[in-house]
C-alpha cells in the first residue's frame, strides 16, 4: 500500500461512524429511578463519605484501580516531531484503545498544552488522584526525563514514560534471547547505541542494569560518539553514559561490535559499518518508520546476523505494545506505588521466556497459519500472542510484591492468570475451568475433520497440552508426515493415527453398520466400502465400539451432512438439538435449537428444552429456560403461542428440577428488572437458556448477536446422542475444534 493510500485510509478510519477511537461505557445499569438514585444523588453520598474516611476505598468504590491516564504535550509525536498538544490526541486515543484491547485497562487521554516541564508537572500533579496510573507519552528529551522523575517523587501511583521504558523492556527481551542464540555473554558483549533521546537513554540504562559493562557500551548521537570530556551537545543524561573510548564517529564504533541498537534515523548505518561488526552480530535497527538500515541491505553483506526492526512487515518487530498494557495491568492489580527496575526486568524476562515456548494454535490462527519458531527469525513474541496477558502482568506483580511496592498482594497466581486471560477473551474465561478439569481428568478424543492440517494440529494440541489421548482419523502416511512436521520431527506420546485401510477391526465395524443400514438400501459390501472410504462413518464406529470418550467430526459439506453420517452409526438417546453458547460483558446465554429442528412441534420444543437444560447443567450452569415469542404471557394474543403453551403443559406434567416459563419476548426474558413486572413468572432471574420457536429464528438470532451485538460465540453443543459427539463447521480453526472437544468430554 502506498503512503498516500495509507494516509487517506487512516483519515477515513478515524472519521467514519463515531469519531475517534474511544468512548465511555457504563458498568452499572441506569434503567430505573432506583438505579439513578444509587448512581448519583442521593445514594452516591455513601461512597463519597467512605472514601473521605479512607482514601484507599476509592479502589473499591470507583474505577480508579483500572484507570490509566495517557498524558502528552505533543512535543515528540511518533516520528513527526513537535506537533503540539492537540495534534497528539489521535495518538493518545490510540494508546488508550491499545490499553483496552490488550489488557482491559480503561485509558483516558489528557493533552497538556505547555512545553514547560514544571508547569506540565504541576498540571498533572493536581489531577493525579483520579487514576491508578499515569502513562506519559510523546514528550521530547530531555524534558521527559525531568517530568517523569518529578512526578515519580510527587505521586504514589505508577508513572511510566512508555517511549523510554516500553521500548527498553522489549529491546532487553530481544537482546536476552539473541545473545543466547549466538552464545554471547551480556557482560562481555560490545554494544553500540545510536541515538540519545528518551528511548535510547532508557535502553542503555536497562541493559546496563541487566549486566552490560560501562566500558563495553559506546553511545552516539548526531555529533558522533558520546565520550568523556565532550562538551558539544551534552546534558547530564548523556554525560552519565559517556564512554572513555578513543572512537569519535559511529563508523569507528562499529569495529568488532557484537550488538547495534539503533534509535535514530533512516539511513544512519551503512553496509560497510555492518561488515565491520564481529561474528554473529545482533542488529536492532529501530528508527521509525524507516530503519537505520534495512534487513535486505544487512543480508547483502552478512548471512550470520540476527535482525530486528520496529516494523511489522519484518520478523522480530520491537513493538512496545508487548509491554506497556501488561506492565500497567500487573502494577494496577497489586496497586504498586511505582514501577521500578525490578518490575521492568521481570517484564523483559517474561517476554523473552514466552518467545522460547512453542507457539500456540491461537497465534498461528491470528497470523494466517504462519509458523513461528524460536530462533534468529523469532526472538520476541508477536503482539497477538494471547499468553502475553497471562505471563507479563503476573511477572510484574510478583516483582512489585518482592520489592515491597505492592499495596494489594496477590495470593493465588494460578487463579490470577486465569482471570487475566478472561479479561480479554470471554471464550478463555469460560473455557479455562474446563481445561483445568481436563488436565486433572484427561479424556480420549477422536478427531475426524476434512481439513487434515486442522485435524492434525488439533490432535497434537490435545495430546501435548495434557488434555488426554488423541485419535487422528485418516490416511496414516499423510497424517504421520503432517504430525511430524508440526512437532519438528517427533510423534507425540498419546496420539495415534487410525486408518480404516489398516484397521483389523474393520469387519466388526462393517457388520455393525450393515445391521443398522440393511433396511435402508445398504448391503454387506456397501457397508464394508463405506467404512473404508468414509472417515466420518469409520470414526463413528471407533466411538461406538469404545475406542474413545468423544468424537469431533466435520466435513467440507457442512454440519447437516456430517450429522447424517454420524446418525447412521451412533444411537440417539434423546431428541437431537444444537445449542449455541454466546458471551458478552461477562454474561453467558445459550440459544437452541440453532441447527437441526426446523419447525418443532410442542412435543419437540418441550424435549429440546429438557435436553438443553440438562446439557448446560452438565457443563456447570444453572438453567433458567425461556420460550421466546413476540408476546408476553398472551399479550398480544397470537396463534404461535399455542405451541409454546402446549410445550409448557408437557413440561409441567414432568418432575423437572429447573426453572422454565413462556411465552416471553427476548427483552423481558433477558432483563431481570423488566421481568419483575410479571411477579407470577416462574423465573427467579433473567433467563440464560432461550428456546426459539423455529430454526430460522434461532439461527438469525445468533448471527445478529454476533455481528451487531458483538457477542462472542464460544461454542456449539450437539445434544441427544448416547455417545459424546460434536460437529464443527467447515473452516473451523484449531481453537474452535479444541473447544468443541473440551465441551464434548466435560462433566
Amino acid at each position: 500500500m502506498s503512503k498516500e493510500a495509507l494516509y487517506q485510509d487512516s483519515l477515513d478510519f478515524h472519521s467514519s461512524g463515531r469519531r475517534g477511537k474511544i468512548s465511555i461505557e457504563l458498568t452499572k445499569p441506569l434503567v430505573t429511578q432506583r438505579c439513578l438514585s444509587l448512581a448519583y444523588s442521593p445514594g452516591v453520598a455513601a461512597p463519597c463519605l467512605e472514601i473521605q474516611k479512607d482514601q484507599e476505598l476509592a479502589y473499591k468504590y470507583t474505577s480508579k484501580g483500572n484507570f490509566v491516564a495517557v498524558i502528552s504535550n505533543g512535543t515528540a509525536v511518533l516520528g513527526l516531531g513537535n506537533l503540539g498538544a492537540l495534534a497528539s490526541k489521535p495518538v493518545m486515543e490510540g494508546k488508550a484503545a491499545l490499553f483496552k484491547r490488550f489488557a482491559d485497562i480503561d485509558g483516558i487521554d489528557i493533552e497538556v498544552c505547555t512545553e514547560d516541564p514544571d508547569k506540565f508537572v504541576e498540571s498533572v500533579r493536581y489531577i493525579a488522584d483520579s487514576w491508578g496510573g499515569i502513562n506519559l507519552e510523546d514528550i521530547k528529551a530531555p524534558e521527559c526525563f525531568i517530568i517523569e522523575e518529578k512526578l515519580k517523587r510527587l505521586l504514589n501511583i505508577p508513572v511510566f514514560h512508555d517511549d523510554q521504558h516500553g521500548t527498553a523492556i522489549v529491546v532487553a527481551a530481544g537482546l536476552i534471547n539473541a545473545l543466547g542464540i549466538v552464545g554471547k555473554d551480556i557482560a562481555n558483549a560490545k554494544i553500540v547505541v545510536n541515538g540519545a533521546g528518551a528511548a535510547a537513554i532508557a535502553c542503555i540504562e536497562l541493559i546496563k542494569y541487566l549486566g552490560v559493562r560501562d566500558d563495553n557500551l559506546i553511545a552516539c548521537d548526531t555529533k558522533g560518539v558520546i565520550y568523556k570530556g565532550r562538551s558539544e551537545g551534552m546534558n547530564k543524561w548523556k554525560e552519565k553514559h559517556a564512554s572513555s573510548t578513543k572512537c569519535r564517529t559511529l563508523e569507528e564504533a562499529f569495529d568488532g561490535a557484537d550488538v547495534f541498537l539503533g534509535l535514530s534515523q533512516k539511513g544512519a548505518v551503512s553496509k560497510n559499518m555492518i561488515k565491520k561488526m564481529g561474528d554473529k552480530p545482533i542488529i536492532f535497527a529501530m528508527a521509525n518508520p524507516d530503519p537505520e538500515i534495512t534487513p535486505e541491505e544487512i543480508k547483502e553483506v552478512r548471512d550470520d546476523a540476527i535482525i530486528a526492526t520496529g516494523r511489522s512487515d519484518y520478523n522480530n518487530q520491537i513493538n512496545n505494545v508487548m509491554c506497556f498494557p501488561y506492565m500497567f495491568r500487573g502494577a494496577l492489580d497489586v496497586r504498586a506505588t511505582v514501577i521500578n527496575n525490578e518490575m521492568k526486568v521481570a517484564a523483559a524476562q517474561a517476554i523473552a521466556d514466552l518467545a522460547r515456548q512453542p507457539v500456540t494454535v491461537e497465534v498461528s490462527d491470528a497470523y494466517s497459519g504462519k509458523r513461528h519458531e524460536f530462533g534468529p527469525e523469532y526472538i520476541i513474541p508477536v503482539p497477538f500472542d494471547s499468553r502475553l496477558i497471562r505471563e507479563i502482568p503476573a511477572a510484574v506483580a510478583k516483582a512489585a510484591m518482592e520489592t515491597g511496592v505492592a499495596k494489594n498482594p496477590i495470593n493465588d497466581f494460578y487463579k490470577y492468570k486465569q482471570e487475566l486471560m478472561a479479561r480479554i477473551s470471554p471464550r478463555a474465561g469460560i473455557m479455562n475451568k474446563f481445561f483445568k478439569n481436563l488436565r486433572q481428568n484427561p479424556k480420549k478424543v477422536i478427531f475426524s475433520i476434512h481439513d487434515e492440517e486442522i485435524s492434525a494440529k488439533s490432535a497434537v494440541h490435545w495430546s501435548t497440552e495434557g488434555y488426554g489421548e488423541a485419535v487422528l482419523v485418516g490416511n496414516s502416511e499423510r497424517l504421520d508426515k503432517l504430525v511430524r512436521k508440526i512437532c519438528k520431527g517427533t510423534h507425540p506420546k498419546g496420539l495415534v493415527i487410525a486408518d480404516s485401510k489398516l484397521d483389523k477391526d474393520v469387519p466388526l465395524y462393517s457388520s455393525h453398520l450393515y445391521e443398522k443400514m440393511q433396511r435402508k438400501g445398504v448391503n454387506t459390501d456397501d457397508a464394508h466400502n463405506l467404512v473404508l472410504s468414509n472417515n466420518t462413518l469409520f470414526a463413528s464406529e471407533l466411538l461406538v465400539h469404545g475406542n474413545a470418550d468423544a468424537l469431533v467430526a466435520g466435513t467440507n459439506k457442512g454440519f447437516i451432512s456430517t450429522l447424517k453420517y454420524v446418525s447412521r452409526v451412533v444411537d440417539r438417546k434423546k431428541m437431537l438439538c444444537n445449542i449455541s453458547v454466546l458471551s458478552k460483558g461477562g454474561r453467558t446465554i445459550f440459544i437452541t435449537d440453532t441447527a437441526i429442528n426446523e419447525n418443532p412441534r410442542a412435543e419437540d420444543l418441550a424435549e429440546i428444552a429438557i435436553v438443553a437444560a440438562n446439557e448446560i447443567k452438565r457443563i456447570g450452569h444453572t438453567p433458567r429456560v425461556a420460550f421466546l415469542s413476540f408476546s408476553n404471557f398472551g399479550n398480544p394474543s397470537n396463534r404461535g403461542a399455542t405451541t409454546i403453551l402446549k410445550a409448557l403443559d408437557i413440561m409441567n406434567s414432568k418432575n423437572l428440577d429447573f426453572e422454565f416459563d413462556g411465552e416471553l419476548t427476548a427483552n423481558v426474558a433477558l432483563n431481570a428488572q423488566i421481568l419483575l413486572k410479571y411477579p407470577f413468572t416462574k423465573l427467579s432471574n433473567s433467563a440464560n437458556l432461550l428456546v426459539m420457536p423455529s430454526l430460522q429464528a434461532a439461527h438469525i438470532s445468533v448471527k445478529l448477536l454476533q455481528e451487531f451485538g458483538d457477542a462472542i460465540l464460544i461454542a456449539n453443543i450437539l445434544c441427544g446422542f448416547d455417545k459424546r459427539v460434536q460437529i464443527v463447521q467447515a473452516f473451523s480453526s484449531v481453537s474452535e475444534v479444541i473447544n468443541a472437544a473440551t465441551i464434548a468430554v466435560s462433566s
